[in-house]
């Protein structure tokens, strides 16, 4: 064996015009960890660094790791929208395919990390395909134009789907939207009629199926329903085209909704859609014509924080991947975009386009290992994105 390698304790980077940025954050790691006599040197740039000593750079200063949503997958039909669901461990997604007819659920396999046809319902003008997994039953709410709207319910004997019931025609006339929900261990959905003469109906599930419960807003042409927690209470808020968002509470006495108010002055809304970021509750409006909204809970109402242009826009989606917060804002224009939620400034900011053709719904889809965000087509395929943590420091 030869000799042990000289122990440096001597480095001169004196006469070096060091630009500190992720590159040259391995250093500033090694310089907080060693012994070795180093001068002082300043960074050239960035301008947020320059003239400061390299080793007084505090490592938190550094902001190495970005993300990208990346194509994963690219399924070769439309659809106008996606739910994901997890069913005896299995992750599963539905997805409403008018131009083909049909609720198609796709499976995930775990090997190959890529979504595989796995069953069909035939549904010639299904908007929306919604599930539910109550325990070990699991149903999907398929929601249609024309040809009546019904309750599917899993047979796993035949492993099928087979009809449970109709939903009253006159009730449902124009679905738009279906939203699942539980309070007090008790599950119920939502379908948003947008139809002049028809209503927005809540439902509730008991041992024998869904039986019609409530009719919640009338004649308004609703667009789209959100069940949220406030303040420990279960709400809704419907959007309309007609008129602003109503806010509804939950009456646990009387086992109903009452209306609590408008959400803002806006009327336009094609979406209204609700996340958390640092213990706050915010509700984001998604308008086709007017600038989308991002408002905020303020313990009685909703205070508009920040406007988007969203001329052409059908949908938008906050969701969270980790501790970062994104909205996925569609357009039929043009690109559609990504923001990221700035929790300091209590904003989103400008992130990424996506190029995706007449986006009818974002929904993200935590896969194992891999996350994934899926942009139903109304006009194309759909395309399936990947979350992608890059660091820029190695």
């Amino acid at each position: 064996m030869g000799p042990p390698p000289p122990i440096l304790t001597c480095s001169d980077l004196r006469g070096n015009a060091l630009v500190c940025d992720c590159k040259l954050k391995w250093l500033v790691e090694w310089l907080e960890r060693t012994n070795t006599s180093v001068p002082t040197v300043q960074c050239s740039g960035p301008a947020a660094f320059e003239g400061q000593e390299l080793r007084e750079l505090p490592i938190g200063d550094f902001q190495c790791v970005t993300t990208d949503f990346a194509v994963h997958q690219v399924l070769p039909f439309q659809a106008v929208s996606a739910e994901p669901f997890t069913y005896r461990s299995d992750l599963y997604v539905a997805l409403a395919q008018p131009g083909a007819g049909s609720c198609a659920v796709l499976k995930w396999d775990y090997v190959e990390r890529r979504l595989r046809d796995f069953h069909r319902i035939p549904a010639p003008s299904a908007v929306h395909c919604k599930p539910l997994v109550t325990g070990s039953e699991l149903f999907l709410v398929v929601a249609q134009l024309f040809g009546g709207s019904s309750i599917q319910r899993w047979d796993a004997a035949s492993d099928r789907f087979v009809k449970l019931q109709d939903l009253d025609p006159q009730r449902t006339r124009k679905p738009n939207d279906v939203e699942t929900f539980r309070i007090d261990g008790q599950w119920f959905f939502v379908i948003a009629d947008s139809s002049k003469a028809g209503s927005t109906s809540l439902y509730q599930l008991d041992t024998n199926g869904f039986y019609w419960q409530q009719a919640l807003h009338a004649w308004h042409r609703d667009t789209d329903v959100e069940f949220v927690e406030l303040d420990g209470k279960s709400r809704l808020i419907v959007s309309s085209s007609s008129q602003p968002p109503v806010l509804y509470q939950w009456q646990r006495a009387q086992r109903r909704f009452s209306r609590q108010g408008d959400v803002g002055r806006t009327s336009d809304v094609q979406q209204v859609k609700h996340f958390k970021a640092d213990k706050e509750n915010f509700l984001c409006l998604g308008r086709y014509i007017g600038d989308s909204l991002v408002l905020r809970w303020e313990g009685q109402r909703f205070v508009e924080l920040q406007a988007l242009p969203s001329r052409g826009s059908m949908v938008l989606q906050p969701f969270a991947v980790g501790q970062r917060v994104y909205m996925a804002l569609g357009s039929d224009f043009s690109f559609s975009h990504v923001y990221l939620w700035d929790g300091e400034r209590k904003r989103f900011v400008k992130f990424q386009e996506l190029a995706v053709q007449a986006p009818r719904a974002f929904q993200y889809v935590p896969a194992a290992d891999v996350q994934l965000l899926l942009a139903p087509s109304f006009k194309a395929n759909s395309v399936v994105y990947r979350h992608v943590v890059v660091d820029l420091s190695l």
